[in-house]
């Protein structure tokens, strides 16, 4: 990729199949899909009094579509970039029940049914296959989800516990305590995603018996160095590049969801969150104000990289085929088309480090174990953490108590007669040598004695601090000093 160089978010449309509830009412088909010129034309089910609404993509994909298919065209490019050191993120959006979970996630069985999640997984080992004998690879695995407005890491022990959101210049927005699970091979990534999918939230609605009520996000971290004469360099320039699986909650109305108390307000926070993504799209293209309001929400922090920065990013606009749905539809439609004008600035990442910096927060030999292991594993690093912090707490209850005593020594020392008499002393020289220079004025007026309290030693004539000729100017000035 040229450096520099600009990239537009890439945007897919998918139409789900039509359901048999769909059609046992009779519900008319209201999509067209045009994959080989990558248009979606949009039938208004009113009647003929309005036109068709018409839109272009990258690729569209009818209800015939397969997930190879999906997976070759919008994420095997992507895949190959992270390998390289970039950035790339795919993310699915939509309506409830449109198969944004279908196309990330899929199913285990058949194989022609795994989604894109899992999918990669097989690409990326299939790849470091290829140049074993060239680079050494490590691959790590984070899993969280944003429930209520609340990022949750869901290969924790206590997947309920709430992170917090960080920056800094070299990490940039990242989840401080976050998990990440080193994999040696596709079983290890199929485990994690097992335990991360167990943990999610998930509750039914009228449109959807398993709705998601969370975004999430599964994170590769894909590391390499260059290997001379068989070994690793470690003074080599490591790659590292980041691939982020989002999979948004559906967009939903309460009219339509028939949601109540949870649920209700689970739709409210998914709702505010997605509007919040969709303010910052529109922000992007306009660039009118020149800010985008990234801070809003959870969400568009996390993605900040991916939408205007320095990813390369892939929509996949999940939309349904059935007249009931058609606002939904031609809302998602709008969403997408005004995404396609999203300019991001792919750049590698690129690190001189030593190899060994950049070892993973799981410990060595993490890799090649079972569910059973994965979980006891994960629950030791639990226990290394509430370690730790025990000791950081130690810490700094030990400090604060040595703070507090120093605290009471001063105080001591300054209640002592001979400390007072010091203080009283150098008043009286600071209100003669006053007096001394022609201002009649009170020494109340000139200097209180809150700060007389912290002179600790008599100061010699001429030295820095002491009230000397060259710190005291003029009657006006000192005038002035004492109004303040």
């Amino acid at each position: 990729m040229p450096k520099n160089s600009t990239e537009a978010v890439r945007v897919v449309i998918r139409c789900r199949p039509t359901s048999e509830k769909e059609r046992a009412d009779g519900r008319k088909t209201i999509v067209e899909m045009n994959t080989r010129e990558g248009m979606v034309i949009l039938h208004n089910p009113k009647g003929d009094s309005e036109q068709p609404k018409s839109f272009t993509f990258d690729q569209v994909y009818d209800q015939d579509s397969k997930q190879i298919d999906i997976f070759d065209i919008t994420a095997r490019g992507i895949i190959d970039s992270a390998m390289e050191g970039y950035n790339g993120t795919i993310f699915a959006y939509g309506q409830t029940g449109t198969g944004k979970s279908f196309t990330m996630q899929g199913k285990d069985d058949p194989a022609e049914l795994r989604g894109i999640i899992p999918s990669s997984f097989n690409y990326v080992f299939e790849k470091i296959s290829g140049v074993e004998s060239t680079h050494q690879y490590m691959v790590r695995a984070s899993y969280i989800e944003i429930y209520n407005e609340e990022i949750r890491d869901l290969l924790s022990k206590d997947h309920t516990k709430r992170l917090e959101l960080k920056e800094s210049p070299d990490k940039g927005v990242y989840v401080k305590d976050l998990i990440q699970f080193v994999a040696k091979g596709v079983g290890e990534l199929n485990n994690v995603l097992k335990v991360g999918q167990s943990h999610r939230v998930v509750g039914a609605t009228a449109m959807n018996a398993d709705s998601s009520r969370s975004h999430s996000i599964f994170t590769l971290t894909i590391e390499c160095v260059e290997k001379f004469d068989g070994k690793s360099n470690g003074d080599s320039h490591i790659r590292m590049g980041k691939l982020n699986l989002v999979d948004l909650a559906g967009s939903e109305r309460q009219a339509k969801t028939g949601a109540t108390g949870d649920r209700l307000k689970e739709g409210i926070k998914i709702n505010l969150s997605l509007t919040a993504l969709g303010n910052v799209i529109s922000a992007l293209v306009d660039g009118k104000s020149g800010h985008v309001p990234y801070r809003d929400s959870k969400l568009t922090r996390l993605l900040q990289d991916s939408l205007g920065g320095n990813s390369l990013t892939v929509l996949i606009s999940c939309i349904s085929p059935s007249e009931a749905d058609f606002e939904e539809t031609n809302n998602t439609l709008k969403y997408a088309n005004r995404a396609c004008h999203i300019k991001n600035m792919p750049l590698p990442n690129k690190f001189n480090t030593l190899e060994e910096d950049l070892l993973p927060s799981m410990p060595e030999g993490a890799a090649g174990v079972g569910m059973f292991n994965l979980v006891s594993l994960l629950e030791d690093h639990e226990r290394i953490k509430e370690m730790r912090d025990k000791r950081a707490k130690e810490k700094s209850e030990k400090e604060a108590k040595r703070l507090a005593e120093l605290m009471a020594m001063r105080d001591d020392q300054v209640k002592r007669p001979g400390f007072q008499r010091l203080r009283a002393n150098q008043y009286d020289d600071l209100r003669r040598q006053l007096a001394g220079k022609g201002a009649n004025i009170k020494a109340g007026q000139v200097i209180g004695g809150d700060v007389l309290c912290g002179f600790g030693e008599k100061k010699k004539k001429g030295e820095p601090g002491s009230p000397s000729q060259e710190h005291v100017r003029s009657p006006s000035a000192r005038v002035e000093i004492g109004r303040a």
